[in-house]
């Protein structure tokens, strides 16, 4: 790190955050922790500021289960989604809502208290106008001071709506503007332009009030129900699908919205294209019109130089598996706007989610500016003790639980030593490319099955130890590696309490399989 000099006005520091929101200051805890030479800048006078706002009806959808079935502080984490991490856990989520979906104010509430019990070093009331990119270091431009650093980490969440290429998309009044009093759409036909979460809050909120509520966008409904992920239509807005199915006009469309056009007397003529119907066209009145499309990162506040490369939708920044930007050199990306490389499917958009990633992001830097290597434990080259470990680890890890599918424990077979390296919590694809040299490892987490069921809710099981891969709920799945190229895999059956210890379905079966791959390679 560049030493501050007293005469160049900068204020050197290793790491600059920028945002308070739940990453931010969870990124900054971690930081705190291992005496880390940090500042988090926030451009509002507290905490937390997109919930301040959102979502507009104030009922979080991340679940926050109070009464779980477990004592142990770690695995009731599989069941709150809300809470930081950090020990002690003495400032846990359900101190602040027992409600099974909480009010955002209780997050609010949640993450001004945590910022100050832990003292973070965080600066409010400071808005980052400008990053620029210099040799090997950041200078991070505030309206009365400069900031150097060797790494940004960029955890602003959403910074502008996403506004779709609509003709006339003027006129619809955007989800962060629009009246909340569902009395305000009485009597009124109103058309929601997206079929996400938000445009499902919007349409329950009104639903009692408004003469006819659509909901459009071209591609048909996701249901967390079918695709697994918190992020897709919850089941609490089911009413919105049972009008739907009960003809009372309310109504779910896949259409193009063509163009949106003010119409003589006040309203609008909404002109759209149907998706699925042999290239049908219609043109329907409604008196409001509300866009709920969702949200997109600023990138107003990156020079041109260090401009992040963006997914293609340009709502999000590419990361390589360390979640730093593809095109830009030690910066990062951290909470909300990390999302890019397990999107839809983890949950690395959610808390529940990304407070896993972070630390793992903790242990990355540290590893890269501080030179200190990633930590692992050692076991034994045993088919028996591996077995053991591995299913301690499933059975207990809430990181596992969470981010199925993306993060994934690793075991490194040295051949010199006979010893196995324990890495934790690691990207699945992080692990392939930090490991492409070693000839015998393994990952193992836990993952959904992922055929396509007409109905979730009679899927045929197959309880046999040999058809653990045809399970359809969650499960483990334990994959050995040759460098980059997957070796063999075995699957564990699904178990209804999520207790992968049976000795005929789970022990027997993992310990035969480590015995047989460790054999190969003697």
């Amino acid at each position: 790190m560049r030493q501050a000099d007293d005469h160049d006005g900068i204020d050197w520091h290793q790491y600059v955050i920028i945002g308070a929101g739940p990453a931010g200051i969870q990124l900054s805890y971690y930081l705190q922790q291992i005496d880390a030479d940090y500042v988090t800048l926030e451009r509002a006078a507290e905490p937390a500021e997109f919930f301040r706002r959102f979502p507009r009806h104030r009922r979080l959808i991340s679940l926050n289960k109070v009464h779980s079935v477990s004592d142990d502080p770690e695995i009731r984490l599989r069941w709150d989604w809300n809470s930081l991490l950090h020990e002690p856990a003495d400032l846990p989520f359900a101190n602040y809502s027992s409600e099974y979906f909480p009010h955002a104010d209780d997050m609010v509430r949640y993450l001004g208290d945590f910022q100050r019990h832990h003292k973070l070093a965080v600066r409010f009331g400071v808005e980052v106008r400008r990053i620029e990119r210099r040799d090997d270091h950041f200078l991070v431009h505030t309206e009365d001071q400069i900031l150097g650093c060797r790494a940004v980490i960029v955890a602003t969440g959403w910074g502008r709506p996403n506004v779709p290429a609509i003709r006339g998309i003027e006129h619809a009044v955007g989800y962060e503007d629009m009246q909340t009093d569902p009395a305000a759409y009485a009597g009124k036909r109103v058309l929601i332009l997206g079929k996400g979460n938000s445009a499902f809050e919007t349409a329950s909120a009104i639903l009692g009030q408004a003469s006819m509520v659509h909901l459009a966008s071209p591609r048909p409904l996701r249901l967390a129900w079918n695709t697994k992920h918190p992020g897709d239509v919850r089941g609490h807005h089911g009413a919105v699908l049972d009008s739907y199915q009960f003809k009372t006009l309310h109504s779910v469309l896949d259409c193009v919205v063509d163009e949106i056009r003010p119409r003589e007397g006040g309203g609008y003529q909404v002109h759209l294209t149907y998706t699925h119907a042999d290239g049908e066209t219609a043109v329907l009145d409604y008196e409001a019109v509300l866009r709920c499309t969702g949200f997109a990162m600023d990138t107003s506040i990156f020079d041109p130089a260090c401009q992040p490369e963006l997914v293609a939708s340009g709502r999000m920044p590419t990361t390589g598996p360390d979640w730093q930007s593809t095109n830009v050199d030690g910066l990062y990306f951290a909470g909300t706007l990390a999302q890019a490389r397990d999107f839809k499917r983890a949950s690395s958009a959610f808390i529940d989610g990304f407070r896993y990633n972070l630390r793992t992001l903790t242990a990355l830097l540290r590893e890269r500016y501080d030179e200190v290597p990633l930590a692992h434990t050692v076991a034994a080259r045993d088919a028996d003790a591996l077995t053991t470990l591995t299913l301690d680890r499933i059975n207990w890890s809430s990181a596992l639980w969470t981010q199925f599918e993306y993060l994934c424990d690793v075991l490194v077979v040295d051949e010199t030593t006979g010893e196995v390296r324990h890495h934790v919590d690691l990207p699945e694809d992080l692990a392939r490319s930090r490991f492409h040299d070693e000839p015998h490892y393994y990952t193992f987490g836990l993952r959904w099955g992922r055929d396509d069921y007409g109905d979730v809710f009679a899927i045929e099981r197959h309880p046999e130890p040999h058809r653990a891969a045809e399970s359809a709920f969650i499960h483990p799945v334990i994959r050995r590696y040759h460098g980059e190229t997957l070796v063999d895999e075995l699957h564990l059956l699904e178990d209804l309490l999520a207790e992968w210890r049976r000795p005929d379905r789970h022990v027997e079966p993992l310990r035969a399989f480590f015995a047989r791959e460790l054999e190969l390679r003697r």
